[in-house]
C-alpha cells in the first residue's frame, strides 16, 4: 500500500441484523443502521434497542463501526423524546449517530459524548457551511450527492474534517432529499421516512390547453442510480474519508455483491496505484445486480440529461441471485445451498464469498435433501446439495454467471 494514501472508510447500509452481518463479513469497514425512532426509513425493519445492542456487539467484535441514522426532520412533539433516545444510544456505544437537524446536533454535544455526523439532508456543498457545522460540535460531513470533484478538492483544501461521499445507490430528483411532492401528493413526508418516490411515477404531459401531448412513453423525472466505480482512484486521491453505499432498503444479495466489488476495487488500488487497471468485470456484475442504469451523476460535472430517465424505463427483477451456502463437506466437496431463485442442471453459476475468489462451474449434480438426484431447484429456499471441488464457506452466495 502507498504510504501517502489514506485507506478510506467502506460504509455499508444494514436494514436488518441479516444484513448488517452480510456487510460485515464481505467488507464494508461501518454499517449505518436505523433505530426504531427518528430515522428516515419508516418502511425498513429498523433496528430495536435490543437489537442495536446486539449489532453494536457484533460490529466491534469485529473491530468495525456503526452509526445509527437520526435524521429525521423533528417536529415539536417528539423534542422531549430525542434526549432520552440519544443519551440511550450514548449507553450502547454507537460509534457516531448521522444528523440532519440542527437541534438534533445541539442536545447530543450538550447531554451525549456521541460523534455527531451531518446528514446528507442538509445538502452540504460549500466550505463555509462545514466550518459552521463543525463549529457546532460535527466531526464529519455527509456531503450532499450533488457535489461536484471541484467541490470536494475545495473543501478538503479549506477544512480540516472528516467527509464522506455516497459511491453507489439511488439518486434523489430534488436536492438530496429535499422533496415535497410526496408530502403533496400523498401525504407521505418524504423527510420523515414515508417517500413515495414521486419521481418514479409517470405522468401524462398537458399543453397550455390542458390537451395530452402525445410521446413513446409517459413523461418520468426518475433519476439514474449512481455509481463511482471508476472514479475510486479519484476520490482516494482527493482524501475522502468514507466511501457510502446507499440502500437500507435493499437485499442481502445486493448489499454482498456491492460491498464486495467495491472493497476489491478500493484494496487493489491501494496495493499498487501505478499499476492499477480498472475492472470492467466488475462493472459489468454490478449492473447485472440493480434494475436502473447507473452513472458517475454529478462528480465529473457532466449532470445532464442522460442522467435521468424521461421517456419510461423498464425495471426487470434482478433473478441472478440463486442461492447462499449454509455448509461445505470437503470430504464429498458438497456444498449445501438455500435456493433464492430458480436454477438447474447444467446451468452455468458463480459462487463468490469474502474469503475466496470467484468460482465459476457448471452445475453437474444436484441432490435434495434426502440425498435424491433432481435435475430443477425451484421451491421457494429449497435445501438441495451441489458437488464443487473448490472450498466453499457458509454465507458464500451463488448467482448466474453472465
Amino acid at each position: 500500500m502507498d504510504k501517502n494514501l489514506k485507506r478510506p472508510e467502506l460504509l455499508a447500509p444494514a436494514g436488518d441484523m441479516e444484513r448488517l452481518k452480510i456487510a460485515l463479513l464481505y467488507g464494508a469497514d461501518a454499517v449505518y443502521v436505523g433505530g426504531d425512532l427518528f430515522s428516515l426509513r419508516a418502511n425498513a425493519i429498523n433496528f430495536s434497542k435490543e437489537e442495536l445492542k446486539e449489532a453494536v456487539s457484533f460490529t466491534h467484535n469485529l473491530k468495525k463501526k456503526i452509526y445509527v441514522t437520526v435524521n429525521i426532520s423533528l417536529h415539536n412533539k417528539e423534542a422531549e423524546k430525542i434526549i432520552d433516545y440519544l443519551k440511550e444510544l450514548d449507553k450502547l456505544k454507537v460509534d457516531a449517530i448521522i444528523v440532519s437537524d440542527p437541534f438534533i446536533i445541539d442536545l447530543a454535544v450538550e447531554h451525549t459524548s456521541l460523534p455527531v455526523h451531518l446528514s446528507t439532508q442538509q445538502s452540504t456543498l460549500n466550505y463555509e457551511a462545514i466550518e459552521f457545522f463543525k463549529n457546532q460540535g460535527v466531526s464529519r460531513i455527509v456531503l450532499a450527492r450533488e457535489s461536484s470533484r471541484e467541490d470536494i478538492a475545495l473543501i478538503k483544501n479549506k477544512i480540516d474534517i472528516e467527509l464522506e461521499y455516497f459511491i453507489h445507490g439511488a439518486m434523489c430528483a430534488s436536492y438530496s432529499g429535499r422533496c415535497v411532492l410526496s408530502n403533496f401528493l400523498t401525504d407521505r413526508d418524504s423527510n420523515r421516512g414515508g417517500c413515495s418516490q414521486i419521481c418514479r411515477w409517470d405522468f401524462k404531459l398537458l399543453d397550455e390547453n390542458l390537451k395530452n401531448i402525445q410521446g413513446d412513453k409517459d413523461f418520468t423525472f426518475c433519476t439514474k442510480d449512481l455509481s463511482m466505480l471508476k472514479y475510486i482512484p479519484n476520490l482516494i486521491n482527493l482524501g475522502v474519508d468514507s466511501f457510502k453505499i446507499e440502500g437500507r432498503m435493499r437485499s442481502t444479495y445486493y448489499v454482498a455483491t456491492i460491498v464486495n466489488i467495491y472493497r476489491k476495487a478500493i484494496d487493489e488500488y491501494l496495493s499498487d496505484p501505478s499499476h492499477y487497471s480498472y475492472n470492467v468485470e466488475y462493472e459489468k456484475i454490478l449492473r447485472n445486480c440493480a434494475n436502473r442504469d447507473s452513472i458517475p451523476q454529478f462528480f465529473d460535472g457532466n449532470y445532464g440529461v442522460n442522467c435521468q430517465y424521461y421517456n419510461g424505463r423498464v425495471e426487470v427483477s434482478n433473478q441472478d441471485f440463486l442461492g447462499v451456502v449454509l455448509d461445505y463437506d470437503i470430504v464429498s466437496h458438497l456444498a449445501t445451498i438455500e435456493q433464492r431463485n430458480y436454477f438447474k442442471k447444467g446451468d452455468l453459476v458463480e459462487i463468490f464469498g469474502p474469503s475466496i475468489s470467484s468460482i465459476t462451474f457448471s452445475i453437474s449434480k444436484i441432490y435434495d435433501e434426502d440425498n435424491n438426484v433432481i435435475e430443477i431447484v425451484r421451491h421457494p429456499k429449497q435445501i438441495v446439495k451441489i458437488r464443487i471441488f473448490e472450498t466453499v464457506h457458509p454465507n458464500d452466495m451463488m448467482r448466474i454467471k453472465r
